[in-house]
């Protein structure tokens, strides 16, 4: 049998031959990923009508935001493992149909608790995403491995990025209700999907879940390829959590007083930057990565410049007298951000990818992991920031994350693990 070919797995990676990773089925794992994603992302806008129409007091109306996100890393944690002992498909299509129910649970909860409750358990089976996306990988053949991986995590940056405005325009035209209701409707129908055009994969780990659990600390010991792009891709996302987060505050300030549909559409604007994940996985298949890590944190710190400059009239713009210009150069600096974002992202993914077949979920599930936590980090400091010095504090903070991603680049690159 030959194991070079697209059809098949590496030695160990599965029992049986896998199908290959078709046009389609690529433009299918970057829809399906799209969506599951919103259910982690688009909780921001909502909290204030949930917490009203549920009495939740103001001191917990946090949780609202927070739970889904706590809950997708407990699934990281227990149920992607499942992906390296169970059959894929299966275990995606069940993991997603469950997602669906706790969704629509959400949307009908009469109380503040069952709604947290829904929305955490939501959250943990939200992490169907890190089944797809090294299936998607086990798919590919290892030479374009790493551009279909970048073509898949095209869908997760979309998510994330169409969540806010889709969520501020469907609850502020609907209710919040209907927005979690359309999105269990989705999530079923990606399920019932999924199990039609999914291949079959079982992967051929004898260990048990016991064991697969317990090896996610000896994996990221023993992998400095893992550490040392989940590492750049916390310190990235920490700065993409706290610009945008923060911009959202700045936009309806003057001179710009844009109102939440403005705001809803200046957040598709950085749609453009996903184009750059692509581009970034085929740079990395061609032996680019040492270039391009660089070039991508680089992305970060000129964004992060920029965004001063439009946002505060750094180097002595006047953005009173030149709103419109400063408002485009936001624009340009909220793309140039996420491309930089989404290249650093797309970089590791596809490095770690590269590693053991038979740990590949487990694998990922910890990159991601890690990187949540910090985007969760920058969020959080740009709120402490924000509030002591404002949208110059902001850009700060995106700069100081920039510097530190190049700089920590520049000294994993002096070690022996390299690309």
């Amino acid at each position: 049998m030959r194991f070079d070919s697209p059809h098949h797995l590496a030695i160990g990676e599965a029992l049986a031959p896998i199908a290959p990773l078709t046009g389609p089925l690529t433009a299918l794992f970057a829809f399906a990923v799209s969506i599951i994603i919103i259910n982690l992302t688009a909780a921001q806008p909502l909290t204030g009508p949930v917490a009203r129409a549920l009495h939740l007091p103001a001191s917990l109306t946090g949780l609202i935001a927070m739970l889904p996100q706590l809950g997708y890393a407990v699934g990281m944690l227990f149920l992607v493992p499942l992906a390296d002992l169970l059959e894929n498909r299966r275990l995606t299509v069940m993991t997603l149909a469950c997602c669906a129910l706790m969704l629509a649970l959400a949307a009908m909860a009469p109380t503040a608790s069952l709604f947290l409750f829904a929305v955490c358990l939501a959250g943990t089976t939200s992490c169907a995403i890190q089944i797809l996306v090294p299936l998607a990988a086990a798919m590919a053949h290892p030479d374009h491995r790493g551009s279909a991986v970048g073509n898949v995590m095209s869908g997760v940056m979309l998510g994330i990025l169409f969540s806010r405005p889709l969520a501020s325009v469907v609850a502020g035209t609907l209710g919040w209700r209907a927005f979690y209701g359309i999105l269990a409707g989705l999530d079923a129908l990606l399920a019932i999907a999924l199990w039609h055009w999914l291949p079959l994969r079982q992967p051929a780990s004898g260990q048990t879940y016991r064991a697969l659990v317990t090896s996610l600390w000896t994996l990221w010991r023993r992998e400095a390829v893992l550490r040392r792009y989940a590492y750049s891709a916390a310190i990235v996302m920490a700065a993409f959590g706290a610009f945008w987060t923060g911009i959202a505050l700045r936009l309806v300030q003057a001179p710009f007083s844009l109102g939440s549909n403005g705001v809803a559409l200046f957040a598709l604007a950085g749609v453009a930057g996903t184009v750059v994940a692509p581009l970034a996985g085929s740079a990395g298949d061609r032996g680019y990565s040492a270039v391009g890590m660089p070039i991508a944190h680089v992305c970060l710190l000129a964004g992060s410049v920029l965004a001063g400059i439009a946002g505060t009239g750094w180097l002595g713009l006047n953005i009173v007298a030149h709103r419109d210009l400063a408002l485009a150069l936001l624009v340009a600096s909220a793309i140039i951000i996420d491309a930089g974002a989404i290249g650093d992202q797309t970089l590791g993914r596809r490095a770690i990818n590269m590693l053991d077949p038979e740990a590949r979920s487990r694998l990922n599930g910890l990159f991601v992991g890690v990187f949540f936590i910090g985007g969760g980090i920058g969020a959080a400091s740009a709120g402490v920031v924000w509030a002591v010095t404002g949208w110059a504090g902001i850009c700060m903070l995106c700069l100081v994350f920039s510097v530190l991603a190049f700089i920590r680049d520049m000294i994993a690159r002096r070690s022996p693990v390299m690309n």
